[in-house]
């Protein structure tokens, strides 16, 4: 076991990392640097014993307010998932990040099925705790359902049979209405945040900053991430931003106008992303978060159906995974993060109410 410490391990990381069938661009170190200052990143090595890596964790570090250090890993590790060995030398690896750091927690919420039994039992010997109750995107910070759709080896004809029918129609309708889309460049990204805030205010939800967007833009762009605009008269009506790393595309951001809705934008947008993924021989598409309250009243019920109609997979991950090395204290943290979504999700609700 080693740590990326200097740029040839740095350049080793990237390879591995890009050629896994694991990967994941929130392990990389372009996506830490999104993250930073907020966040420091550190990555883990598992070796063989020829010295070749055959598993990591990028893990970030922050200061929590009174708690001290917390340690994440978003999307991690990426490795074997059923090899002790290399989880041994990972959960080792973070034993010395915490105790270098004094952190009372590892926390994991990697992309692994919910059904994996024997992942489960390693790293429950290994001293995990496994927390899989969450059921809203509020419950945790990555989200533990997803739609996610298999392209490997599959022609654009050959995808596009798999959607649903209503959806093929609507793909194609957006484009006789007149919808164009545009690549966008980082000077775009104010007329998308414009439309994401006007998403945010509609859906009920807490968007980022532009400054956000730029610093992702400026770390990601041109090769792991893209903007896409949707036109109609000259004028954006909607927009998303897909992430491309490895062997997988991800549709992060989307954001779309309360104005001309009806010309189905967002399936065109759809439709653009996975080409550019099929394009690339990826593996998956992934559409990212939806509830896992499949109910029809639900407040989140569109998403999940807007994106079940693609032909994707309903994925259920394992939840967070953490590791608590001071356990009282990673408890009272729980109660307090609870507490303060709670909080803000009222505020939010009650700011809206009032506009």
């Amino acid at each position: 076991m080693r740590f990326v410490t200097d740029e040839k391990s740095k350049e080793e990381y990237k390879r591995f990392l890009e050629g896994h069938e694991r990967c994941n661009f929130q392990q990389s170190l372009e996506w830490a640097e999104v993250k930073k200052p907020n966040w420091k990143p550190e990555v883990i090595l598992a070796e063989d014993d020829n010295k070749k890596i055959i598993g990591s964790l990028c893990v970030w570090i922050r200061k929590m307010p009174i708690f001290g250090n917390m340690m994440y890993a978003a999307r991690g590790p990426v490795c074997d998932i059923h090899d002790k060995n290399v989880l041994e030398q990972i959960t080792q690896g973070a034993k010395e990040l915490a105790k270098k750091y004094n952190a009372f927690v590892l926390r994991t919420e990697p992309d692994i099925l919910s059904s994996d039994e024997e992942f489960r039992k390693i790293v429950t010997e290994l001293g995990y705790k496994i927390k899989d109750d969450a059921k809203d995107f509020k419950d945790e910070i990555q989200p533990r359902y997803v739609f996610r759709l298999d392209i490997k080896g599959k022609t654009e004809e050959e995808v596009m049979a798999g959607f649903h029918q209503k959806w093929r129609y609507n793909i194609r309708l957006a484009g006789r209405k007149g919808v164009v889309v545009k690549e966008g460049t980082r000077e775009d990204l104010k007329e998308f945040h414009k439309i994401m805030v006007e998403t945010g205010t509609r859906d009920g939800f807490i968007v980022r900053s532009l400054e956000y967007f730029e610093k992702m833009y400026d770390c990601l762009a041109p090769t792991h991430m893209k903007l896409l605009m949707a036109y109609y008269e000259d004028k954006p009506i909607s927009g998303v931003i897909p992430i491309f790393y490895g062997n997988k595309t991800w549709y992060l951001y989307g954001a779309s106008s309360n104005r001309h809705r009806n010309l189905m934008p967002n399936y065109l947008l759809q439709w653009e992303m996975i080409k550019m993924a099929i394009a690339r021989h990826d593996d998956v598409y992934d559409f990212r978060g939806v509830s896992g309250v499949v109910d029809e009243n639900h407040p989140q019920y569109g998403l999940y159906r807007f994106k079940k109609g693609f032909g994707a997979t309903f994925t259920e991950f394992v939840g967070e995974v953490y590791y608590p090395f001071k356990p009282l204290k990673y408890k009272l943290y729980k109660f307090s993060e609870k507490a303060f979504r709670t909080l803000r999700q009222l505020k939010m609700k009650m700011t809206n109410k009032n506009k």
